[in-house]
């Protein structure tokens, strides 16, 4: 085998090269799960440290479905395209559940891979390990490319600052998404044919304008309805105090199905939680703003002859095999614009449509007061806590500026959440393992934010805990996860409920494949890694058991875990 002669003068490497483009191109982070294919990326960082080079922060993550986690949660902190490396095709294979994830969520990640060494002999870096030969693969890149917007292969080391600024360029590009770079070990391990200079990446496009037309048609619709309805699901922080102003000034109900932001303040009197049904069904016009699902077609849909309009970057999620909702009007553009121009227009039409908006606004004015009562007596304490109570309990005592990631089980109704990017939940793909990593993540990119990961016994198990606990402790990433233990697969009982309550799998409450009983001891396994853990089950001791793990996490620094035994 040949090898690189040892010289004080070091040739620069592809790596070294791959390193910095990303650095330049805004990449705080490089999450990795390293193997045979990593020796350059270790070669390059070892030189970085020694010559103060420009570079992401390594981040080493022993699994890689918890580090494409972390670069989201990273991304929805600091809005910068991130990056994770793996280990060739089993590595990636572990990435696709999160993958799935970051794509329908519309998470710009450059995810790197090693490929098996291409030649067999000859070269510096050629095949040295009996798995080359195995983990080869026809079409790495086949097994993901249906959820990425763009894959390519190193292929000479000069290509290397090309490639990076594309990857960046295309997963920023609007709808925003993942790509793969797949890089061979031998072109990754060459000297670069000239000195690396400091890469100026390439300007990107502004936010698209809507059709005025297209708007102009809307608000003409809205100032004309009598019972309007907006139903979102995400939403760029900026988004929503423009939705709020719309909403209040118009008196337009907003409901958050499948929520997975802060569209709305909770204390918004146009927040009419996140279910449509009572509202959808008399609706004469609904607007669908950024929501993949606003209903469920086979359980609900609007009225015949109601108006509906679809509003979003991608109001047709072309990338999604099968979507049939109605529609009866497309804006194209990103949200902030659409909805800025639509209040201006709005503005413009409102001394026309005073009668409408007061008659809208006293009769959502007796709905929202029934629906506030009814959240106070559901979150109340019971003989058993409950999620709701929960919920509430854990909005009140994290407050205001705390960051929430909820794999499922947080009941948003119930947790006060006034400020945008206060609370992220799992997105519609639904690949558990989400959201322990997404906090720890985004713990790096905002150290002085108080992080709480809201978790499913299920999904705290999915998250691979042993790993999260550890690059918690490893990296200084001091979170809050509070574990709604109810002991089952809370999501397959439902399904399974939904139809065959009557039959035979509802005479054991659906609990078959989906009881996790009995659980183990979350509390005492977070305690081996160093954690402030406790297992609560007395709905009294709840309020001052949050409060010394808020303050273990807050004061001591120190990673804290609810075990919170909620029979539901």
């Amino acid at each position: 085998m040949a090898a690189q002669s040892a010289t004080s003068e070091r040739p620069t490497l592809a790596a070294e090269a791959f390193l910095r483009s990303l650095a330049d191109h805004g990449i705080d982070y490089f999450f990795a799960n390293p193997g045979t294919d990593f020796p350059p990326i270790v070669e390059a960082f070892s030189r970085a440290k020694k010559t103060n080079a420009k570079v992401p922060q390594p981040v080493l993550v022993p699994h890689e479905n918890l580090a494409v986690a972390m670069a989201h949660g990273a991304y929805l902190m600091n809005g910068r395209p991130q990056a994770v490396m793996v280990h060739v095709n089993v590595g990636t294979a572990n990435t696709l559940n999160n993958l799935t994830n970051l794509s329908r969520d519309r998470i710009p990640l450059i995810l790197a891979a090693g490929r098996t060494p291409i030649t067999e002999k000859g070269e510096f870096g050629s095949r040295s390990r009996p798995i080359h030969w195995a983990q080869e693969m026809f079409d790495q890149a086949g097994m993901l490319r249906e959820l990425v917007k763009w894959d390519y292969e190193l292929r000479v080391p000069q290509q290397v600052t090309d490639v990076v600024a594309r990857a960046v360029e295309v997963t920023m590009a609007r709808p925003r998404g993942p790509a793969y770079l797949v890089l061979p070990r031998e072109p990754l391990a060459a000297p670069m044919p000239e000195p690396v200079a400091p890469i100026q990446p390439r300007p990107l496009a502004a936010d698209a304008h809507p059709d005025p037309n297209a708007i102009a048609t809307l608000a003409d619709w809205i100032a004309g309805a009598e019972r309007p309805l907006i139903i979102c699901s995400i939403l760029p922080n900026e988004a929503s105090p423009v939705l709020a102003e719309l909403a209040e000034k118009n008196a337009v109900p907003v409901v958050t199905q499948n929520p997975r932001s802060v569209c709305l303040p909770s204390s918004h009197p146009m927040h009419f939680g996140y279910e449509p049904g009572p509202l959808l069904v008399d609706a004469d016009l609904v607007v669908v703003l950024d929501c993949d699902v606003p209903w469920i077609p086979h359980l609900q849909s609007p009225p015949a002859g109601c108006r509906i309009a679809h509003v979003g970057e991608d109001p047709f999620y072309a990338r999604y095999p099968m979507r049939s909702f109605p529609s009866d009007l497309a804006v194209q553009a990103g949200t902030v614009n659409a909805l800025k121009a639509l209040v201006a227009a709005l503005n413009e039409r409102r001394a026309g449509a005073q009668s409408r908006i007061a008659a809208r606004r006293a009769r959502l004015s007796e709905r929202m007061a029934a629906r506030r009562a009814q959240l106070v007596k559901d979150s109340a304490p019971a003989e058993h806590i409950t999620p709701e109570y929960l919920s509430r309990c854990i909005g009140e005592c994290v407050g205001d500026d705390a960051v929430i990631f909820n794999e499922y089980p947080l009941r948003a109704a119930h947790c006060r959440r006034e400020k945008p990017g206060t609370l992220y939940a799992l997105g519609p793909a639904g690949g558990l393992g989400w959201g322990f990593g997404a906090a720890l993540g985004a713990k790096l990119a905002a150290p002085d934010k108080l992080v709480v990961a809201t978790l499913g016994d299920g999904a705290y198990m999915f998250g691979n805990p042993t790993v999260a606990h550890w690059v918690a402790a490893k990296h200084a990433l001091p979170i809050l996860a509070v574990v709604f233990n109810n002991s089952r697969y809370g999501a397959v009982r439902n399904a399974t409920l939904s139809m065959f309550k009557n039959a035979v799998a509802g005479e054991t409450d659906g609990r078959v494949l989906a009881d996790l009983d009995p659980p183990p001891p979350y509390d005492e396994m977070a305690k081996a890694q160093g954690a402030h853990a406790e297992r609560v089950e007395d709905p009294a001791e709840l309020p001052a058991a949050l409060a010394r793990a808020r303050d273990a996490v807050v004061n001591e620094k120190r990673q804290a875990l609810l075990n919170v035994i909620t029979p539901y």
